[in-house]
């Protein structure tokens, strides 16, 4: 069954989908974690039930990360995506709380060519779980914040809480 919620956040208000999970912490795996005027966002689909309940484990998660007192996100989440897609995805997870990598580190990561940085930048677009699988944390090679599907503003304001804005513009 497909659940979903929404949360006020520094950001907006985020959509929360999931899917039930007898392992995950509160009952409810992630499928999808949408931010306001997110290019591909996901929209409530008929059919879904909306249970704010299901999701107090992953809320409580969030907002610690927004108060800035949590840097590791313990959330069991979905992985729906292609090979390449799952190893772009896997290699973000890496990238440590307040620091950032380029789309030609994230290549390296995974050991694709230089000339993959274009297809690892359309897998980090097509990343369904912002801010739990930290896309914010990949800038361009020069400094710049490009690239977020939720557009730059939300990208700074990610890494001002994490503490590594001052050093991206």
């Amino acid at each position: 069954m497909t659940l979903y919620t929404t949360l006020d956040s520094p950001l907006g208000e985020l959509l929360l989908v999931g899917e039930e999970s007898a392992t995950a912490p509160g009952g409810t795996a992630l499928a999808s974690l949408s931010l306001p005027g997110q290019k591909g966002a996901a929209t409530v689909q008929d059919g879904w039930t909306h249970d704010p309940d299901a999701f107090t484990a992953i809320a409580e998660q969030l907002r610690a990360y927004f108060d800035g007192t949590l840097t590791r996100f313990d959330i069991e989440h979905l992985t729906r995506g292609t090979a390449f897609q799952q190893r772009v995805w896997k290699a973000l997870e890496t990238v440590p709380y307040g620091t950032t990598t380029t789309y030609g580190g994230i290549a390296a990561e995974i050991g694709a060519a230089r000339g993959a940085v274009r297809a690892v930048g359309t897998a980090i677009g097509a990343n369904p779980l912002l801010i739990v699988r930290p896309c914010h944390r990949v800038i361009a090679a020069d400094g710049s914040l490009s690239g977020y599907a939720a557009g730059p503003a939300p990208k700074r304001t990610l890494l001002g809480i994490e503490g590594a804005g001052s050093d991206t513009a």
